[in-house]
């Protein structure tokens, strides 16, 4: 499976990116997807799932500002990232579950896209 992500760049407090993610074969049907995120000197953090019913996660950081969503004919998931925050800067990668279900865990990652908000 090949995760490939687009749409980071450098936008300006307040402001929204849209992420996306290209998937080969026909995986998010079957198994959850999710966004990660890292930035320099910190862990790598779950920002955003869903299960392949649709079912979706957030992190706390995220509510009510980040949107996920998965086209499945189109093999893409994306990340709507909205009233963006220097602290968003980070590198995002998509990641695989290892079942329909993001309490699963991840198994696999893309190489990622590098968001930066300046403040």
């Amino acid at each position: 499976v090949q995760l490939v992500e687009s749409g980071g760049g450098l936008v300006q407090a307040g402001g929204s990116l849209r992420l996306s993610c290209a998937a080969s074969g026909s995986i998010f049907s079957s198994k959850a997807m999710g966004w990660y995120r890292q930035a320099p000197g910190k862990e790598r953090e779950l920002v955003a799932a869903i299960s392949s019913g649709g079912s979706t996660l957030y992190a706390d950081s995220v509510k009510g500002r980040f949107t996920i969503a998965s086209d499945n004919a189109k093999n893409t998931l994306s990340l709507q990232m909205n009233s963006l925050k220097p602290e968003d800067t980070a590198m995002y990668s998509c990641a695989r579950g290892r079942s329909a279900t993001y309490s699963a865990g991840f198994g696999s990652w893309g190489q990622g896209t590098q968001v930066a908000v300046s403040s």
